[in-house]
């Protein structure tokens, strides 16, 4: 999609995933296999923070199977509102374990000094997530407004009006209707704000 000059956009990332445990920082690593996370192997770190045990395989391969990685970069906030993930903060799947190193893999480009969440996808997170970024637009568009209306009265002596002439929005196939209600329910969200 692209955009004449005289559009303005704003945009946000919301990823509907609910951190497992802290914000840690990937001190070893090769490629995409993370060997420590603040110096500990990264392995048991991802098992408990998922709560399993390698005692129980099924189980625990059936847990890590929804088991996703929160990445930031170094010097990014980790969090943002309520223990959510910020703005800058992008969700990517676990792709192996190498039990011989306690080691993980993500897809993903990692790099030493990110900032690392074990996650999970979370109905509830999702649904606060999506409301919150489309208040956080309307309060932008609005503060705009405000402040556009303010320059125009003082230049022209009449109030100029800016309003919201349509979004894009696009949806992770993994979350979809199912964490919103139904289908088109995150669409009537977007809308209602």
């Amino acid at each position: 999609v692209a955009f004449m000059d005289g559009v303005t956009v704003i945009s946000r990332v919301t990823q509907g995933c609910q951190p497992l445990g802290p914000t840690r920082h990937v001190t070893e690593l090769e490629r995409n296999v993370i060997i420590t996370l603040d110096g500990q192997p990264a392995l048991p770190l991802l098992l408990a923070d998922a709560g399993v045990s390698l005692d129980r395989p099924r189980e625990a391969m059936r847990r890590l199977q929804g088991v996703l990685v929160g990445l930031t970069d170094a010097n990014d906030d980790a969090l943002g509102r309520g223990g959510q993930f910020g703005a800058d903060t992008r969700v990517r799947h676990l792709i192996g374990f190498d039990p011989a190193r306690d080691a993980v893999a993500v897809a993903g480009e990692l790099a030493p000094g990110m900032q690392l969440s074990f996650c999970d996808r979370h109905v509830e997170a999702a649904r606060r997530d999506l409301v919150r970024i489309c208040a956080e637009i309307r309060e932008e568009v609005e503060a705009e407004a405000d402040q556009a209306a303010l320059l125009t009265e003082r230049a022209e002596g009449s109030p100029a009006t800016r309003q919201i002439a349509g979004a894009i929005y696009v949806s992770c196939s993994g979350r979809g209707g199912a964490h919103f209600g139904g289908p088109s329910a995150e669409l009537r969200t977007v809308r209602q704000a």
